[in-house]
């Protein structure tokens, strides 16, 4: 099968890039062999500078319409965040909480929660290419929490993470995707010695963070739509501990996390010595959200459209808002 990926921003990333980062390990497994009935072609339209070594890299040009751009011996395009007008089969997969006013009815979502909001059944989880992140040590010294995500978001909750941690005695946190003085945050400023704000980090940086982590401490007020903080902290040994919301109860089961919206119930279960096994943790995630299970989940979506059929029996609802959930301090 010959796929087009259309993502517009510019690949690889570095850092962050969670929606990128997912598309293009989904375009590598894809050029693999063993996905599908045969050789499957990959193309992706993407951002000018783009380059890729696995795949055919074509620079998107806004201002031509994207059937022009596109080799005719494409079978299917893949959409991300909304479509753009085509006579070409395509799937768009919906990665946030706020969608576009007409929801596709080939949409898929990226958790089942997520889906249900929505008023669909279609998702697919997200998986990661594993071995792109390099040897694990299982029995490295945890010496930290970690928080991983964009803290300028109040929802994410990086001021509830962090007040969990300052009431463990001796412990520390450390801030990936955050800084100490915020502006868009409505000039925040947190002062504590107990909490380190690294920035957006990437690479080894990130990864050795995570690898002597005690567990992602995560407690977001929103339903989070999938949340590959969870599946890399996981895989690298680290527990969940999170609110109960969106993806949260899907994806954290109690052997390798917590979910509570209480502060106070987190910071005594933390306390209490509660074990977890870095092996069970790695092996979940390893094991249920790696790139070959996403990428032959999204060829079944493709063969059922090309086949003729929907991706959903009604049309998605959609969402230009999100609710904000309780954390109760």
């Amino acid at each position: 099968m010959n796929i087009c990926i259309f993502i517009n921003s510019v690949i690889p990333v570095t850092k962050y890039g969670g929606t990128q980062r997912v598309m293009w390990d989904l375009g590598k497994e894809l050029s693999r062999a063993h996905i599908g009935e045969g050789k499957n072609k990959v193309y992706f339209l993407a951002k000018k500078g783009s380059v890729c070594d696995f795949a055919t890299v074509i620079p998107y040009d806004p201002a031509r319409g994207i059937d022009e751009q596109i080799p005719e011996d494409v079978d299917i395009i893949h959409f991300n965040g909304g479509t753009l007008e085509t006579k070409r089969p395509y799937i768009v997969t919906y990665h946030g909480n706020r969608t576009p006013e007409v929801v596709d009815m080939n949409a898929v979502f990226v958790s089942a929660d997520h889906a249900r909001r929505h008023g669909s059944r279609s998702f697919v989880y997200n998986g990661l290419d594993w071995d792109a992140y390099g040897p694990v040590n299982l029995d490295a010294e945890r010496t930290h929490y970690h928080f991983l995500g964009n803290a300028a978001w109040r929802v994410k909750n990086v001021k509830g993470a962090i007040n969990v941690v300052k009431a463990l005695p001796r412990e520390r946190i450390k801030v990936m995707g955050g800084v100490r003085l915020n502006f868009k945050m409505g000039f925040r400023f947190t002062l504590t010695p107990k909490a380190r704000f690294m920035g957006m980090v990437g690479g080894t940086e990130k990864t050795d963070c995570l690898q002597h982590s005690k567990g992602l401490v995560f407690p977001v007020m929103w339903d989070e739509p999938f949340g590959l903080a969870i599946t890399e902290s996981l895989y690298f040994g680290a527990p969940v501990f999170g609110t109960p919301y969106g993806s949260l109860p899907e994806l954290v089961t109690p052997d390798v996390g917590f979910l509570t919206n209480r502060q106070d119930e987190m910071t005594a279960h933390l306390k209490s010595g509660a074990a977890y096994s870095p092996k069970t943790c790695h092996e979940y995630a390893r094991d249920k959200f790696n790139s070959r299970l996403m990428a032959e989940a999204y060829m079944a979506k493709y063969e059922a459209v090309l086949n003729g059929h929907t991706l959903n029996d009604t049309r998605p609802l959609s969402s230009d808002k999100y609710t904000i959930r309780e954390w109760i301090r």
